[in-house]
């Protein structure tokens, strides 16, 4: 994602709401994110879709590191203990 130009991306709502079509077709061309203010103050970020996306994955991508970061904190187990549960879960899976 683009990083924000001030001067050009930053528009009050009530412009916003009368050229939102003209707005959201150059923040598509331009790639730049696009800030929607209310009384001074940022509002919303329309970003392009693909932008989002990706923010998203990135997300996904840093939850999964740090899920694996705490599992590494976690028991560790033998060879032998984790052949030990899978052979009590297989037997435990036929019996059901």
């Amino acid at each position: 994602m683009k990083y924000l130009r001030v001067a050009e991306n930053v528009v009050p709502i009530g412009e916003f709401k009368t050229h939102a079509s003209a707005l959201i077709r150059r923040m598509r061309a331009t790639g730049y994110p696009l800030v929607v203010t209310q009384n001074g103050r940022a509002a919303a970020v329309l970003v392009p879709p693909e932008d989002f996306d990706a923010a998203g994955y990135r997300e996904h991508v840093r939850a999964k590191i740090r899920a694996g970061l705490a599992q590494a904190d976690g028991p560790t187990f033998t060879t032998e203990q984790v052949r030990a549960g899978a052979k009590a879960r297989a037997r435990g899976a036929k019996k059901g």
